[in-house]
Parts: C-alpha cells; sequence; structure tokens
C-alpha cells in the first residue's frame, strides 16, 4: 500500500482553497454585477439649452448658464428660438433638447407628459414700449398704431395677442407686426412702429436697451388687478419710480406690471446629476435681487404647468448633495457612483472574509479531529478488551491499526498553522503505543507462568 505523498497533501489543500474560493468569489461577482445594475451612468459632456430671440432675456441666461456649464467642464450648446412656444415644441418633438426656457402659462401637464420642471426662474413682465411722453394706462390707448407683438412661435406674441383681445382688438389687424428682439428696437426707436410688446426679464437686452432709451414711454398697467383674475398664470409686479434713473426721476410715477414666470423646463429623462448642477447654478444666477425682485426670491419650485422633477423637490427641500457642496462636480459624481459599488463590498466581501478562514480551519482541524476519533475508538475498544483476550496477536492487530493511524498522521501535510494539532495527535498515537507495549509486557511475563 503506498503511501500518501507531500504532492497529494499539496494537490488536497489546493483542491480545499479552490472549493471555498470559487463561490465566493461567484457570490463577489454576482453581487457587484447587481449593484451594477443599480449605478447611474456618468453625466453628459455636453447639453442643448433652447433659449429664445437675440437680445432676449432667454438667450441672456442662457449664455449664463454656459459660463457656469464651462468651469464644470461640460458644454453647453444653445439653440435660438423663436421664444417659449418654439421651446416648448422643441423640447417634446426633439431628443437633442434637453433644457428649455418656457413661460409660465405655456405648457399644461397633459400635453407634456415627458417633460418636467425645475421650477421658476425670474419674473417676466409684459412690458409695453410705446412712442411719445403721455402716460398712457389701458392699452386700448394704443388702437390704431403699429404695433410690434414679438415673432411667431415666442411666447410674447402669445401673451400680446391674449391682453390685445382682451382689450377690444382685432387678432389680424394688419398693423399688429410679428417682429421681437433688437429688431422691434430699433424699428421703435427709428418711428417705424409706435409700440412693442416685450415679455422678459429687466436684464434683457431688449427691456433694458428700451428703459434707458428718451422719448419711449412705458405703459402702467392701471387695471392689473383685473387682468390677474382673467389670466390666473399673471401676477402684478410694481416697477417703483426712480427705480430705472434715480436723478432723472425715470420712471416719475410707480408703473404697474404684468408678469408671468420664467420656468426651466427639463426632459424627464435628464440626468439627474445634470438637474442639481442647473440649479445650483439657478440660483446663483437668479437669486440677486433686482428691479422687480427680493434677494433670494427666485429660483423657486412654483409652476403649476408641469411636475416638479423629483431632483429638483429634493434640491429645494435640502440642497445640493452632500458632496457637491464641498467637491468639485466631476468628483463628487464619480464618488457617488463608486458609493453604490462599494455596498457589495460591505454586504458581502467583508462578511466572507470572516466566514472563509473560519470554514478553512474548520475543514483542516476536521482531519485531525478524524484521526482523533479513530484513536479514541481504537483505545475504547482496548479498554473493553477482556485479560483473556489480551493475546500477542490481538494486540498485534491494535498496533498495525495505531501504524495505520500514524502514517496518514505524519504524510499528511497540512499548513503551518496546523502543526501544533499533528504533533499533539502523534504525541497521543505515542501514548496509546506505550500503553499497548506495557500490555505486551504484561502478556510475555504471565504466559511462562501460565504453561
Amino acid at each position: 500500500m503506498g503511501r500518501p505523498t507531500s504532492a497529494n497533501g499539496d494537490t488536497r489543500n489546493l483542491r480545499d482553497l479552490l472549493l471555498l474560493a470559487l463561490p465566493a468569489l461567484l457570490l463577489v461577482a454576482a453581487a457587484f454585477a447587481l449593484a451594477w445594475q443599480f449605478v447611474k451612468p456618468a453625466p453628459p459632456k455636453k447639453i442643448v439649452i433652447t433659449t429664445g430671440v437675440a437680445g432676449g432675456a432667454y438667450q441672456y441666461f442662457g449664455e449664463r448658464y454656459r459660463e457656469k456649464f464651462a468651469q464644470e467642464g461640460i458644454e453647453v450648446e444653445l439653440r435660438p428660438s423663436s421664444g417659449a412656444v418654439e421651446n416648448l415644441r422643441r423640447l417634446k418633438t426633439d431628443d437633442d433638447v434637453d433644457v428649455g426656457f418656457i413661460q409660465g402659462g405655456i405648457a399644461n401637464e397633459p400635453e407634456s407628459e415627458d417633460l418636467a420642471t425645475l421650477g421658476s426662474m425670474y419674473l417676466e413682465p409684459v412690458w409695453v414700449f410705446y412712442r411719445g411722453d403721455a402716460q398712457h394706462d389701458r392699452i386700448y390707448q394704443l388702437k390704431g398704431r403699429r404695433i410690434a407683438i414679438g415673432v411667431q412661435g415666442s411666447g410674447a406674441q402669445l401673451f400680446a395677442l391674449q391682453l390685445l383681445a382682451a382689450n377690444g382688438f382685432a387678432t389680424n389687424d394688419p398693423k399688429l407686426l410679428a417682429i421681437g428682439g433688437m429688431d422691434a428696437v430699433d424699428a421703435l426707436r427709428r418711428g417705424e412702429i409706435d409700440a412693442f410688446f416685450v415679455v422678459g426679464a429687466p436684464q434683457a437686452p431688449v427691456v433694458d436697451a428700451l428703459l434707458h432709451t428718451d422719448g419711449i414711454s412705458l405703459l402702467n398697467f392701471a387695471q392689473a388687478d383685473g387682468y390677474v383674475r382673467h389670466f390666473p398664470h399673471l401676477v402684478k409686479v410694481v416697477l417703483p419710480r426712480g427705480a430705472i434713473k434715480i436723478h432723472a426721476d425715470k420712471p416719475n410715477r410707480d408703473i404697474q406690471l404684468l408678469a408671468a414666470t420664467a420656468n426651466l423646463v427639463v426632459r424627464a429623462d435628464i440626468h439627474p446629476a445634470i438637474v442639481t448642477l442647473l440649479l445650483k447654478h439657478a440660483r446663483e444666477i437668479h437669486s440677486p435681487p433686482g428691479l422687480l425682485q427680493d434677494a433670494n426670491a427666485f429660483p423657486t419650485p412654483r409652476d403649476h404647468a408641469l411636475p416638479l422633477h423629483p431632483m429638483a423637490q429634493r434640491f429645494y427641500d435640502s440642497g445640493p448633495p452632500l458632496l457637491q457642496r464641498y467637491l468639485p462636480f466631476w468628483l463628487a459624481v464619480l464618488i457617488d457612483r463608486l458609493l453604490v459599488m462599494i455596498l457589495p463590498f460591505f454586504a458581502v466581501v467583508i462578511p466572507l472574509t470572516k466566514i472563509i478562514p473560519g470554514i478553512y480551519n474548520w475543514r483542516m482541524r476536521s482531519r485531525v479531529y478524524r484521526w482523533y476519533g479513530e484513536l479514541k475508538f481504537l483505545e475504547a475498544e482496548i479498554d473493553a478488551l477482556p485479560e483473556a483476550a489480551r493475546t500477542a496477536d490481538a494486540l498485534d492487530a491494535f498496533n498495525l491499526r495505531l501504524d495505520r493511524i500514524e502514517m496518514r498522521a505524519a504524510h499528511r501535510k497540512l499548513p503551518l498553522a496546523f502543526s501544533n494539532e499533528l504533533y499533539t495527535l502523534r504525541e497521543h498515537i505515542g501514548l496509546v503505543r506505550r500503553r499497548l507495549a506495557r500490555l505486551a509486557e504484561s502478556v510475555t511475563t504471565s504466559s511462562p507462568s501460565s504453561s
């Protein structure tokens, strides 16, 4: 009968290790594969914002967002448009467009189920500029004049037609001209038109230019409270006396205006990190005080037309994500994604590092314990052997079984950490062997007297 070799022992130890390691590795791989399903993709390196006409507020603020995003390593493509109506259409139909400025009252939820709002960013007053110094308080006073109402597809034109119709104007009047932006500003200055409807923030180049142009007046909506009742998406705001130029007392009276809100609308499937970044910069861009708003009045989650994006709700409730408050955007996003992959490490890997060594130790010791079991049975048989049966042959048989146990123990190669168990076993084998030797001596001594 051949003896087990050291190589066989190493092979068995390696096999035991593999039997434990392979299932563990498969479990870890499965855990990481599952976690990967929940890792959000990296945010895009480019987004597209649909804005408005040249010189308008949407274009102005679009440039501000582009500058802010460039600092984060994200390119922003600005796509000029005719205004809010076209922006809404692009968001619904053009998969390339991610973000757009929409006037309050333009969108409605049933028709825009794939869109979400990030809230209201600023007030967009309805400015009615006209030539001359006369103080007009009603739109009706402009009847018969050439009026620029904004380009086709703009929210300004939509609002202008609504307000003109409420004042008895025919919406197909040939004196209502579909021009806007700086073209309308220049036409008004040259006297080619008599009045101009503008919907935009005071910072818009179009509005700012006309507020500081001599010979151009601003209509006061004396019936502002009444308009608000008829048009719920509008609010009344007041341009205080002297707010434009203190020394020139311009305007020389409080001017009541109607205003909608400019809302930032996104596709519902936009990357969540882009939402928080948009709102972070929106707070920087739109929160300072202005002619018509107090500090920190915007951005605000108020937008009743579209559902608020979940990440926007989270932003308004608790501010930017913790990591984005203290780390660069790209680093914060990277760590946030990696955190998901760390979960399997804590849930699976760490417990396995405690369980597997224990199982491996048990398997190694179980071999020694198995030999101890055989040795115990052998001792029990020796104890139970009647004195009359303690012959030389019987004791030789016990010694032979003891040799087999010792041989397996002596030639089984275990890791060094378990050497103590083997040495202890061999000492116990020696004790049993010495006991058998004493029994053999007693048998030899008693044999002559019995003969």
